[in-house]
C-alpha cells in the first residue's frame, strides 16, 4: 500500500471539512468572519492538494472526483450559506423569501465542476470562473459591505444588488470565458505577465481592505480574462 498516494486525497478531505466548518459557523453561530476564515483555509487546501498530487505523481480519477465534491461544499454551499445568513439579518421579513435565490451559487458551482470534469480543454487554463474565485468574491462582498455588523445598505436595495450579482456570477461560472490559471511553471516574467500583475495587485488590495480585498481582486481577474480574450481575437 502506497500511503503517499493518499496524501492528496487527505488534503482534499481537509478542504471539505473546512467547508463544513464554514457552514456551521455561518448558520449555527452567525459568525461570518470565522466562516470566511474557514473558506480561505479550504482554498489553501484546494491549492495544495493539486500540488501534492503533481509532486507525488498521485493523480487519479477518484482524486479528481473527490476534489470536485469537496469544492461544491466549500466554494458553493458554504459561501451561499454565508450570504444567506448575512441577508437574513438585514432584509425585511416581507422580502426574505427572495434570499433563497443565493443558493443558485451552490447549484451553478456544481454545474461548473461537472462541466470542468468532462472538459478536456481545461487542462492548463480554465473556461468559466473557477469556484474558489467565486467563493472568495462573496466572502469579500460580505466584508466590504459590512453585512455581518453595520451594513452600508440594507433592505430591498441590498437584496436587488446581491441577487443581480448572484445571477451574474452564476452565469460566469458556466460561461465560455477563458480564465487565467495561476499555475506558474517558471519564475520568468515573460509568459507570466498577467499572473504577476494579478498576484501583486491582489496583495495590495488585501493589504488595504483585508478580506474585502478579495472582491476587487476577483473583479480584476475577470477584467483580465475579458481583455486577454479580446487581444487574442484581434491577433487572429
Amino acid at each position: 500500500m502506497n500511503i503517499h498516494r493518499h496524501i492528496p486525497n487527505a488534503i482534499t478531505c481537509l478542504n471539505l471539512l473546512a467547508g463544513c466548518a464554514a457552514t456551521i459557523a455561518a448558520i449555527e453561530y452567525h459568525d461570518l468572519a470565522v466562516a470566511a476564515g474557514f473558506i480561505i483555509l479550504a482554498a489553501g487546501f484546494d491549492f495544495f492538494d493539486g500540488m501534492a498530487a503533481r509532486i507525488l505523481n498521485a493523480k487519479s480519477s477518484i482524486g479528481a472526483d473527490l476534489d470536485s465534491l469537496a469544492d461544491v461544499v466549500s466554494f458553493g454551499v458554504a459561501p451561499a450559506m454565508c450570504l444567506y445568513a448575512a441577508l437574513e439579518a438585514v432584509v425585511e421579513p416581507s422580502y426574505r423569501f427572495a434570499t433563497y435565490g443565493v443558493f443558485l451559487l451552490a447549484a451553478f458551482a456544481a454545474l461548473r465542476l461537472a462541466k470542468f470534469n468532462n472538459d478536456t480543454r481545461q487542462t492548463t487554463s480554465f473556461i468559466g470562473l473557477p469556484v474558489p474565485a467565486n467563493a472568495l468574491f462573496w466572502i469579500a462582498y460580505i466584508d466590504l459591505f459590512s453585512l455581518d455588523s453595520s451594513p452600508i445598505i440594507t433592505g430591498l436595495p441590498l437584496l436587488v444588488l446581491t441577487l443581480a450579482l448572484v445571477f451574474l456570477f452564476s452565469y460566469l461560472m458556466i460561461s465560455e470565458l477563458p480564465m487565467l490559471a495561476l499555475k506558474i511553471r517558471s519564475l520568468s516574467w515573460r509568459g507570466n505577465e498577467w499572473r504577476y500583475i494579478l498576484v501583486i495587485a491582489s496583495a495590495v488590495f488585501i493589504a488595504v481592505w483585508g478580506i474585502g480585498g478579495f472582491s476587487p481582486a476577483i473583479v480584476l481577474y475577470l477584467l483580465m480574462a475579458i481583455a486577454t480574450k479580446r487581444i487574442d481575437r484581434e491577433r487572429k
